[in-house]
């Protein structure tokens, strides 16, 4: 299993990367997490004929502000978008006219599953939690290959998130905040917070992402954010866009 992360930053594109996109490739599958600019590298990676599954968190525009340029791609065997429930009426507003081409214009098929209760439309195996967000929010825990990775976006630290990562092989958290920062109005992670769920959910090792583009402008900034975590949980990394993980 590759894991490649395409674009890092949270809010908006900078110097040091392009808003939220992570790529999963398995033997069978491309898995991909949330829709920022970052998913217009995607076609980098896309060199095999397989399923592509677009898993969408939330509808900030920073998670989904790529699908603008879901025309770009040749899919030959389609494309599977799933998200919280309210994901088709959304996709129908904002995958389509005036603002760019509709979904079923692209030149591949295209289905939205949403993903409600606990049912699984998914041909692999995945389990789904609401985060605590300013808006609905879905976190992933996906089992691939006899390995668990966890994605944790947009939240703060709850319950939900601690099950989702538990003994996760690796765990991806959005890191939003500075150290020591936070709020209760706009929840989000500071370091420490992401460090927190990996020790006490016993995942094995924790990458850290989302980086607000304001708060983090360099990638100095990200590793001050490392070495804050890594005194809670020592396996911690910082993400960059382009960097690739063989799990």
């Amino acid at each position: 299993m590759e894991i490649t992360f395409l674009g890092t930053n949270g809010w908006y594109d900078s110097d040091t990367g392009n808003t939220i996109c992570i790529l999963i490739e398995s033997d069978d599958y491309y898995i991909v997490l949330d829709a920022g600019n970052g998913i217009s590298k995607l076609d980098r990676y896309y060199q095999k004929q397989k399923p592509v599954f677009l898993l969408l968190s939330h509808f900030h525009l920073d998670h989904i502000a790529g699908l603008h340029i879901l025309a770009k791609f040749s899919f030959a065997k389609g494309l599977v978008i799933a998200g919280p429930r309210g994901t088709q009426k959304i996709l129908n507003t904002i995958v389509n006219k005036p603002f760019t081409m509709p979904l079923d214009d692209l030149p591949y098929k295209t289905e939205v599953i949403e993903l409600v209760k606990e049912e699984n439309r998914l041909p692999f195996e995945i389990k789904f939690m609401e985060l605590v967000h300013s808006s609905l929010t879905l976190g992933y825990r996906i089992h691939l290959e006899n390995k668990t990775v966890t994605y944790i976006p947009d939240t703060g630290f709850c319950q939900n998130a601690l099950r989702l990562a538990q003994n996760a092989d690796f765990l991806i958290t959005e890191c939003a905040y500075l150290p020591g920062e936070s709020s209760d109005q706009w929840p989000h992670l500071n370091p420490q917070d992401a460090a927190r769920i990996a020790k006490e959910s016993g995942a094995r090792q924790l990458a850290l992402v989302h980086f607000d583009a304001m708060r983090y402008p360099t990638f100095e900034t990200r590793k001050v954010a490392k070495l804050h975590a890594q005194k809670i949980f020592p396996n911690t990394m910082v993400t960059h866009d382009g960097m690739r993980l063989h799990l």
